[in-house]
């Protein structure tokens, strides 16, 4: 796999860690962050091992979000430009860093982010892209672009609708404000609040094995059918996912789970993957 400053990945039998691991700034996004996640994904969607993946941080803190300080000293002249031309390269340096938080949310992997202390601006970007989120009950979040003149611009405002309703959104975007994990809970953020960054990582792990251990075939599935179902009406999803199952629903591990009904047994799912 190849390297990165600010990222580290390491399995665990079927599961993939994407750790955050830049942990004296907290975690801050600098170039690094935004330049390598869409290989660090493409690395993990590649590996046919890798059945789940959980995006989790090193330190104390997930993310503070953007290295404002950094980036702007790195790309003030793309940031003031002044003329036309300056403008599109802006336009096309902030479509290049939507790129890796874009993958994860259409990778065909399954992903659950874990989130501590503080998750804020590009943070809370990088986790509403996830598929589940669980916190530790000292993390709070914050859509905090609003109270740096920023309009957030890396997915929360397309993606927090759809998980925490649209007021709710409003309401996180137009304030800026922290809410604790209790609060994000509530609202349905998050689906689960640990005691510490142990017990955190212990529960992102067991539900990422719990994927890892169905057919691979049939997450994919899911995930592209609830995916597409964004925005459709309910007619729309239900013929698509009748397309899907009639294209798919024959696979190796439905014979497999037929065979184990009937028999009584166990199915063993991704025989040819499966790492024990």
């Amino acid at each position: 796999m190849n390297p990165s400053p600010f990222f580290e990945i390491e399995k665990r039998k079927n599961v993939a860690i994407l750790w955050l691991n830049r942990p004296e700034k907290r975690n801050a996004m600098n170039w690094p962050f935004w330049r390598d996640l869409p290989d660090m994904v493409e690395q993990i969607n590649a590996d046919p091992q890798i059945h789940c993946f959980v995006v989790a941080a090193k330190g104390k803190s997930f993310s503070t979000g953007l290295d404002l300080e950094e980036f702007f000293q790195e790309f003030k002249p793309v940031f003031q430009g002044e003329f036309a031309d300056g403008r599109e390269k802006l336009y096309q340096l902030i479509l290049t860093m939507q790129k890796g938080i874009n993958a994860i949310y259409n990778s065909k992997k399954p992903s659950i982010a874990l989130v501590q202390k503080h998750c804020i601006g590009g943070g809370l970007d990088l986790v509403s892209a996830c598929d589940i989120r669980y916190a530790s009950k000292d993390a709070s979040f914050s859509l905090r672009e609003s109270k740096v003149a920023i309009v957030a611009d890396m997915g929360s405002l397309q993606r927090l609708p759809h998980l925490i309703g649209n007021a709710h959104t409003r309401e996180l975007a137009l304030t800026g404000k922290d809410i604790t994990a209790e609060e994000a809970l509530q609202m349905g953020l998050v689906t689960k609040v640990t005691e510490d960054f142990d017990s955190l990582l212990q529960a992102g792990m067991n539900t990422a094995t719990e994927i890892a251990e169905n057919p691979t075939i049939v997450i994919r599935g899911v995930k592209q059918v609830l995916n597409h179902g964004i925005g459709k009406t309910v007619e729309e999803g239900l013929d698509y996912v009748a397309v899907w199952n009639a294209s798919m629903l024959d696979s190796k591990d439905f014979r497999s789970a037929i065979g184990g009904f009937m028999e009584r047994k166990r199915p063993v799912f991704n025989p040819e993957t499966r790492v024990d």
